[in-house]
């Protein structure tokens, strides 16, 4: 019928009757009548509904527990455990517990025997555990949306991150950055793929070079450090680094003060606060309107792209390497962006309330509230701070 699995719902939508009756016709079970039974098996048959022995063992009695998978690199990043703390509070709302995957995964059918529901995290169509937690047989509900060719999730929640990172980069054009780059996140997560995506089309639309450096998903500080310095020594003309993996910003901070860059000012702040001014309006009238040249970026794994005819020239290009301000942002916020000296601005993703919403889509799917294939919307803030100019 659909890419996603069929629910007993689904069935007694199309059928008329409710969800039991339905459970009841399918087993040969409870009090109904022959010609409902009749007809009931013959909807499921034509919507494609194929329970597993898993699932009829959850029909009849709830486990009172659902699962949580996370990306194998969580047990590090602070992002999820903030995430996993918030599912966990939720559910026991709902008088679940909560029930730790290991991360490679198990058989669909082993882990629907001991769970009501899964929530599933970022997952990555590369992930060979998450087809078969897909179609368990039990509500799945993933943060944010599966991009594999297997059987869609019973729902999600998503976030806007293609407009998180157009407001990253919003600000440090403001703030006077004429040449952004980004360190994109591997992978093709729907999170990677959409930063990816957005810096390329956010530079055409913009006549902005958006230099992609791709690193590890998860990469560490010293992995970005590393980045970052081969990104600046390759490209001097960068005014701006945004990184995306969550905890990574620090390294770019090393880089930043290894290579002589002042981090919180660019080329075109610096020229105007010689002559005693400091805004971002002027700084932009200072290097001649708003300083765009080329156009979008495109990524290539572990080299640094500018999308265009030539590599921008102009003042940006002109600027001494080691003489040059520097702005840093994040794509995640978290106690590692919080606590860098100085403060990097970042996008306050609310991991906890994140997982909060995951774990309440999946109560409501479970207990009817809401209909197997929800999406809801979950919403981020930008924290501006010292690392771009910002004051914190």
């Amino acid at each position: 019928m659909t890419s996603r699995t069929v629910t007993l719902l689904d069935v007694a939508r199309a059928a008329g009757v409710s969800k039991s009756t339905v459970s009841d016709a399918l087993q040969g079970s409870g009090r109904v009548a022959e010609a409902t039974r009749d007809r009931v098996r013959a909807v499921a048959e034509e919507l494609g509904y194929r329970p597993n022995s898993a699932a009829r063992r959850l029909r009849r009695a709830s486990t009172g527990a659902v699962g949580l998978h996370l990306p194998a690199t969580a047990t590090r990043l602070d992002y999820y455990m903030n995430l996993a703390f918030g599912a966990v509070e939720r559910a026991q709302e709902d008088g679940l517990d909560m029930v730790l995957l290991a991360p490679s995964g198990a058989a669909g059918g082993r882990i629907a025997s001991r769970v009501d529901g899964l929530l599933v995290i970022d997952p990555e169509p590369g992930d060979s555990a998450v087809p078969g937690l897909l179609d368990a047989g039990v509500p799945v509900v993933t943060g944010e949306r599966y991009l594999g060719p297997t059987t869609g999730p019973s729902g999600a929640v998503v976030c806007d991150n293609a407009a998180s990172l157009t407001a990253l980069l919003d600000h440090v054009t403001e703030r006077g950055a004429r040449r952004p780059a980004l360190l994109a996140p591997s992978g093709s997560s729907a999170w990677a793929t959409a930063l990816r995506a957005t810096a390329g089309s956010w530079g055409r639309a913009h006549g902005v070079a958006v230099t992609l450096r791709t690193v590890p998903f998860a990469a560490t500080p010293a992995e970005a450090e590393a980045a970052t310095r081969a990104l600046l020594a390759a490209d001097p003309a960068v005014d701006a680094v945004i990184c995306a993996p969550d905890g990574s910003a620090p390294g770019v901070l090393r880089a930043a003060t290894a290579l002589g860059r002042k981090v919180g000012a660019t080329s075109a702040t610096s020229a105007t606060s010689a002559c005693g001014t400091t805004s971002a309006s002027s700084a932009s009238e200072a290097s001649g309107g708003n300083g765009r040249n080329g156009e979008g970026a495109r990524s290539e794994s572990g080299r640094s792209e500018s999308a265009g005819p030539g590599r921008p020239g102009g003042a940006a290009a002109a600027v001494g390497p080691m003489s040059a301000g520097l702005l840093v942002a994040s794509c995640v916020d978290g106690t590692a962006t919080r606590g860098a000296e100085p403060p990097v601005t970042a996008v306050d993703l609310r991991p906890a309330a994140y997982g909060r919403a995951c774990a309440e889509l999946l109560c409501d799917i479970l207990a009817d509230r809401a209909a197997p294939d929800t999406v809801r919307r979950h919403s981020w803030s930008l924290e501006t701070r010292a690392s771009t100019g910002s004051p914190g």
